[in-house]
């Protein structure tokens, strides 16, 4: 028997009443549209994405009057408006600055390291786990992980796809406690595929980020553009759970099926 979770659920994004904002996200040294910035109401399940000419529309009701709407994306610093300050504006405008990323220090030391897979890799099709395309929308796992580990690729077994194209962004947070997790990446990461090019497997290569990273990490999908009807799918693990926030800047949860999602990394011994 098989048995069909979905993690995606299609009207944690609709709301009946309420007013459209709409406007476009731009980089304020430039002028230039930003695409895919995250946009939501923080702590509830209420936001989009922006489209590849920075354009969004959302739907909030009046019940979030007095929350924030915060704008993120990587590469640029966050800006946060109070909702009931931006209900009343037409075409709204929306200027990002650049984040300017501080180096830290490297001291060079010579390591024994092994090379590690962390995460989920189940390829039973027992328990499929489906995502449908809600913007915004993440599902990932946890890598348990003590020491550093130098991030070399994402590894994501499919069950099934029945989009003609599949378009998304990888996240990578560090851990906090109380479910809080931190975006490490500097540079947004993606994978476009055509259908005929999604085997049983999908392989992100990280190893030109030179992310390296100690402790605990969640690694997610994100939903940040319309992929048209159908679904991907995932095995998936009864004994594990996967981390899922519904929308952009949404709260995150858990769901006891874990998507088969795991790391490579070299890791000290």
């Amino acid at each position: 028997m098989r048995y069909i979770i979905l993690l995606f659920c299609l009207s944690s994004n609709m709301l009946l009443y309420g007013q459209e904002i709409s406007g476009t996200v731009f980089e304020k040294e430039n002028n230039i549209p930003v695409e895919y910035v995250n946009i939501g109401v923080v702590g509830k399940n209420i936001g989009t994405v922006s489209d590849q000419s920075g354009k969004f529309t959302l739907q909030i009701s009046s019940e979030y009057y007095n929350d924030t709407l915060r704008f993120s994306c990587i590469g640029y610093q966050s800006y946060s408006i109070k909702v009931s300050d931006i209900m009343n504006q037409n075409d709204v405008k929306v200027n990002l600055e650049k984040w300017l990323y501080e180096l830290s220090e490297v001291v060079v030391r010579p390591k024994n390291i092994k090379q590690k897979t962390l995460g989920i890799t189940t390829r039973n099709k027992m328990v499929v786990a489906c995502a449908d395309s809600i913007y915004g929308g993440e599902v990932g796992v946890v890598m348990k992980n003590k020491k550093n580990a130098f991030l070399k690729e994402v590894n994501i077994n499919i069950a099934s796809c029945s989009y003609d194209t599949v378009f998304y962004r990888v996240n990578i947070y560090k851990a906090h406690e109380n479910m809080q997790f931190e975006n490490i990446l500097t540079n947004p990461v993606y994978f476009n595929l055509l259908k005929e090019d999604v085997k049983d497997k999908i392989t992100v290569d990280l190893r030109h980020l030179n992310l390296v990273i100690e402790g605990d990490f969640l690694v997610t999908l994100e939903v940040v553009k319309n992929l048209g009807p159908g679904k991907l799918c995932f095995p998936a693990s009864l004994t594990h759970k996967s981390y899922r926030r519904a929308t952009s800047q949404g709260s995150w949860f858990t769901i006891v099926a874990g998507i088969s999602l795991s790391v490579l990394v070299d890791i000290e011994k």
